[in-house]
């Protein structure tokens, strides 16, 4: 069974920085890939980084290009989003989702619909 848990979400200053945690089951993590998508009030469910098993190539969304960082750790079966010089826009619910087939390209993950397994998100909001 595919689980995801995502944690390290707060509340942080503007310029802030942030480190998102999802740590996934055994066949998430070997097969296909992980997204990070971010979701704020009143607005459409954004994808925003994606990393795939085979190659570990990261890839972003344009809107977040040079702040975000994601990155994979095989021992503890664990994805990560670092993220800095938060900006208010960065405030959302942001989840991470898993998909066997999938294959990250492009700019990211676009369709939240391409992922078949979700974690429960974590809040992140930014404010002075």
């Amino acid at each position: 069974q595919v689980q995801l848990v995502e944690s390290g979400g707060a509340l942080v200053h503007p310029g802030g920085s942030l480190r998102l945690s999802c740590a996934a089951s055994k066949f998430a993590f070997d097969y296909g890939a992980i997204a990070w998508f971010r979701q704020a009030p009143g607005k459409e469910r954004e994808g925003v980084s994606c990393i795939s098993s085979s190659d570990n190539v990261p890839y972003y969304a344009d809107s977040v290009k040079g702040r975000f960082t994601i990155s994979r750790d095989d021992a503890k079966n664990t994805v990560y989003l670092q993220i800095n010089n938060l900006k208010p826009e960065d405030t959302a619910v942001y989840y991470c989702a898993a998909d066997p087939d999938y294959y990250c390209s492009g700019d990211g993950p676009d369709n939240p619909r391409d992922f078949t397994s979700w974690g429960q998100g974590t809040q992140v909001t930014v404010s002075s």
